[in-house]
């Protein structure tokens, strides 16, 4: 068994239609069925054909890709998917050969898959998010033992990071420069996990509504009622307030709270909430929020991690030295 990594597309769009087909999936449409390509020789002179402006690096680059993806990728392969739509990676188990199938999003070629487990990114050790950082599409992660840690994870067992070693393996794994700027974010994930546990998680977020403008309350240590921050707009300015339910669990939150934050709400007269989860959230939950959207919000780490860095020169000095950040700039590497 193997592990490997296939990433649903620029942005993720395809993320929908691997959750709602049961499948992972390449693109290159342009190549039609690849099931009787027999060699690898033989993928490269049909790629050569279809794409014939592609630099010799690329044909190789591709080329590869999509080797591993209709022959390599065998029956019973773990599939890890870094998500774009929340700041999770999913895991799911190959249960069938390669397929050529025509979708309307463009992906067409595609190999089933029982989807096993989502699990938040803080929940991986980093140098298994460095092997899932890479631009690839599709490759083999198996640096440091990943595959067995993965398990664990699937499980419910944490596993503890392994020191970033220069192998083969690595090399195949960084092929393509890695994402930076999503490594750099797994790395403050990791920092705030570390240092703002609990409570310290509603101070991240009440110094973001802070900063966005509101006036707000937090509710101290202890037991909140469902409530753990009330904002309202200064006086004279017309924005509706809001009620804010902060879990800094590792734990999806599930459908049930979403309810209770509604139902607190209506308490407390408040017409719109904020449900910030540092471990994600359920599908449930996630599907009974598009029917609320105008009236509650989700953030999951990812998101939250995306606020603080958009307001992060407007906190207070004093949380600025509990967090350090600073802003860099690199060049944007784009997708194959």
């Amino acid at each position: 068994m193997t592990l490997w990594m296939v990433r649903a597309g620029r942005q993720g769009i395809w993320e929908h239609v691997f959750f709602e087909n049961n499948i992972v999936g390449v693109g290159w449409g342009i190549l039609r069925d690849l099931s009787r390509v027999k060699s690898k020789e033989e993928l490269t002179e049909l790629y050569r054909k279809t794409y014939p402006a592609d630099s010799e690096g690329k044909v190789t680059n591709v080329v590869g890709q999509l080797w591993r993806f209709v022959r390599m990728i065998k029956e019973g392969d773990l599939v890890a998917v870094p998500l774009k739509s929340q700041s999770a990676v999913a895991i799911g188990q190959i249960v069938g050969g390669y397929i050529y199938r025509q979708l309307p999003e463009g992906a067409m070629h595609v190999r089933p898959v029982k989807w096993l487990r989502t699990i938040p990114r803080s929940e991986f050790p980093q140098d298994i998010l460095y092997s899932l950082g890479a631009w690839m599409t599709v490759c083999r992660v198996e640096r440091n033992n990943a595959e067995a840690r993965v398990k664990k994870l699937l499980e419910g067992e944490k596993t503890a990071i392994q020191p970033v070693e220069t192998t083969d393996q690595f090399v195949e794994e960084a092929l393509e420069q890695p994402d930076i700027e999503q490594m750099a974010r797994d790395q403050i994930v990791k920092y705030i996990e570390a240092r703002f546990k609990g409570h310290g998680l509603a101070r991240l977020v009440d110094a973001v509504l802070q900063a966005e403008g509101y006036d707000t309350t937090v509710s101290p240590p202890g037991p909140d009622g469902g409530i753990d921050i009330l904002a309202a707009a200064p006086l004279g300015q017309n924005r509706p307030p809001i009620c804010v339910q902060v879990k800094s669990t590792s734990s999806p939150v599930d459908v049930k709270v979403l309810r209770e934050l509604q139902g607190v709400m209506s308490n407390v007269g408040a017409k719109q909430g904020l449900l910030v989860s540092w471990g994600g959230f359920t599908s449930k939950a996630l599907q009974e929020a598009r029917d609320v959207f105008f009236n509650i919000r989700l953030w999951d780490q990812g998101k939250l991690i995306e606020e603080i860095l958009k307001y992060y020169e407007r906190f207070d000095d004093e949380l600025k030295a509990e967090l350090p950040l600073k802003r860099i700039w690199t060049l944007v590497v784009e997708e194959q």
